[in-house]
């Protein structure tokens, strides 16, 4: 039985061949720009996270603290959440990395350091987000003995604003691209089952089994998107590894080839199985 209906699958595909390479060409692409719309969504993610990781604060104190209110401002940087590590930089250390810097010594022309103590605070990512950055510094301000705060990355802002809106204009994409891939797995497959109306009349006349009607239906849709996946895969690979050579695009954005692979391979099947399922739910064995 599962050899009749895999005859019957390639037979649909040799009366429709045209409709057939439509839904090929167009499903392989749908299925390459859904995979490349995750690809992109993860990749912005990295970018995310690299830059929210990059993100430091320069604390800097008012004159005259003693080590005890120096000690009470650390204790309460390191009691907030959204602060990952605090690095204190003494008058000493901060004259010293001046020196390092600039290779001037304004110790040979003062008699005292005009340079503040300070935290160095980097943020923790999971709690940097566009609209809560500034009630972060604010808040920083607040802290009693703190002179001021200076966080000069606005760009690393923008940047992060701007990945927010493109995965959210990916996410749109993808499901407009996935809808387009159903719509065209379901005319085809409602191409071949209204060729083979007057053939699904005759079987049901002859007392044919549901499944003897609908498999290779259901095995035709399948196998457009098993043949778009694999087409989608060997073009997938190429890219891959053909920009890999030039950029190390796995390690710079840590791609999981293993996880793209299976998606490509597995999303097409899954599309054109669940499509015809669909389009056939009406097809019943009532004359």
């Amino acid at each position: 039985m599962v050899i009749f209906w895999i005859k019957e699958a390639f037979k649909s595909i040799g009366r429709a061949k045209s409709s057939f390479f439509l839904s090929l060409v167009s499903t392989s692409i749908s299925v390459l720009l859904i995979t490349a719309s995750v690809m992109i969504i993860q990749i912005s993610g990295s970018l995310q996270d690299s830059l929210k990781k990059s993100l430091n604060v320069n604390l800097f104190l008012k004159e005259n603290l003693t080590q005890s209110q120096v000690n009470s401002i650390e204790s309460e940087l390191k009691s907030m959440k959204f602060i990952a590590s605090t690095s204190f930089i003494s008058k000493e250390h901060a004259a010293e990395i001046f020196v390092q810097e600039t290779g001037e010594d304004f110790r040979k022309l003062l008699d005292y350091n005009p340079l503040p103590a300070s935290f160095t605070i980097t943020l923790n990512p999971d709690y940097v987000e566009q609209a809560s950055l500034n009630k972060m510094i604010s808040s920083l301000g607040d802290i009693n003995g703190v002179d001021e705060v200076v966080f000069q990355h606005d760009y690393a802002k923008k940047i992060i604003s701007f990945l927010n809106e493109l995965k959210k204009y990916v996410f749109i994409l993808t499901g407009i691209l996935f809808l387009i891939s159903l719509y065209i797995v379901y005319s085809t497959v409602k191409l071949v089952t209204n060729l083979k109306y007057e053939e699904l009349e005759t079987m049901k006349l002859v007392g044919a089994k549901l499944s003897t009607i609908k498999m290779p239906i259901i095995l035709n849709g399948t196998l457009i998107g098993l043949f778009a996946g694999l087409i989608s895969l060997s073009v997938f690979i190429l890219f891959i590894f053909y920009f890999d050579n030039y950029i190390g695009l796995q390690k710079v954005f840590d791609l999981n080839i293993s996880f793209y692979s299976a998606l490509l391979a597995g999303i097409g099947p899954l599309i054109g199985l669940f499509v015809s399922i669909f389009t056939l739910r009406n097809v019943t064995l009532k004359v």
